[in-house]
């Protein structure tokens, strides 16, 4: 099949396209088989998945079908001689519009869920993902994922994240400063990367290459999965009961609560990486928002703590209204 996919769209792939289907000539793909893929993963409940695997298929077998004529595709992709989409005739899957947000009390157990207090191994990897994510403002999963030792700048708290999203060519660099609790949570996952990357170069006599280490890996080799994560959200939403929530949720809970601490829009916009489109946003507006966001971050941490801490007061203290 053709392999003009991007790095976000590769773990999808492996975890719902059969062996046999993606180690065939792409132009032998039949829609009939690409609509099986799809009806096969929405069938599966996973509605969202199955919408994103249609449209990454579509892209890719379009990047083929195009580059004979595009000098902007690489001439590699001409090779696979196609000359028609097969995902053409399967309708696309619209995005069901979600509205669910967490409560204070639901925010409050469901960090305590992954901080797993009294636990004295603490929080596994898959935790500390959804911790960070949350604490970094509602970052998206798969862009924090992918972020390397080497996207942190201790010296000044920033993470750099890439976002690939939408029609853009190249991913947008988007940099977060960050404040001191989710600052600490990096800092603590370089160290770690780094000790095992230093461990295993040991062992196998060479120098150790710490730059280029994920954040986020179990063994080092490989990125963590997405889906991983995701699915530790759900296993974490079922600990906890009451209504069902997932990654998206959490992202559109931060938002909101951003916006009743007074967050501007724009700063919001900057902070979560969305809706930065337009000419004056292409082309003109060149304010890095790096003082905006940081003092949002401050802000969000303390609301965070706020909430945390209203858990661990004793339940026999009473508020005395002032005279």
């Amino acid at each position: 099949m053709c392999r003009s996919v991007t790095a976000g769209a590769r773990s999808l792939f492996k975890c719902h396209i059969d062996q046999d289907t993606a180690s065939r000539p792409a132009r032998e793909v039949t829609a009939h088989e690409v609509a099986a893929l799809v009806r096969r993963v929405r069938e599966a409940g996973k509605e969202r998945a199955a919408g994103v695997l249609r449209s990454y298929l579509s892209a890719a077998f379009n990047a083929a079908k195009r580059a004979p004529f595009d000098s902007a595709l690489p001439a590699d992709l001409i090779a696979f001689g196609l000359e028609h989409n097969p995902v053409d005739a399967i309708p696309a899957i619209a995005v069901q519009r979600g509205d669910r947000t967490l409560a204070a009390g639901e925010l409050r157990a469901y960090i305590g869920h992954l901080l797993r207090i009294g636990h004295e191994t603490g929080p596994e990897l898959a935790d500390m993902a959804l911790l960070l994510a949350l604490y970094a403002g509602g970052q998206r999963m798969a862009q924090l994922l992918r972020a390397k030792v080497g996207d942190f700048d201790q010296d000044t708290a920033t993470l750099r994240l890439w976002d690939g999203k939408g029609k853009r060519t190249q991913p947008r660099e988007h940099l977060l400063p960050l404040a001191p609790h989710a600052a600490g949570m990096v800092a603590a996952l370089v160290e770690r990367a780094k000790a095992r990357e230093t461990e295993r170069a040991k062992q196998e006599g060479r120098a150790p290459e710490l730059a280029g280490l994920w954040l986020f890996s179990t063994h080092g080799r490989v990125a963590t999965n997405p889906e991983t994560v995701s699915n530790r959200a759900a296993e974490v939403c079922a600990g906890i009961g009451g209504a069902a929530f997932n990654v998206r949720d959490i992202r559109r809970t931060v938002e909101t609560m951003l916006a009743g601490l007074g967050i501007s829009k724009d700063t919001r916009a900057q902070l979560l990486s969305h809706g930065i489109s337009g000419v004056q946003a292409a082309h003109y507006d060149r304010h890095a928002y790096t003082d905006e966001k940081r003092a949002a971050l401050v802000t969000w941490e303390a609301r965070l703590a706020a909430i945390v801490q209203a858990e661990r007061q004793p339940a026999n203290v009473r508020h005395l209204r002032a005279a």
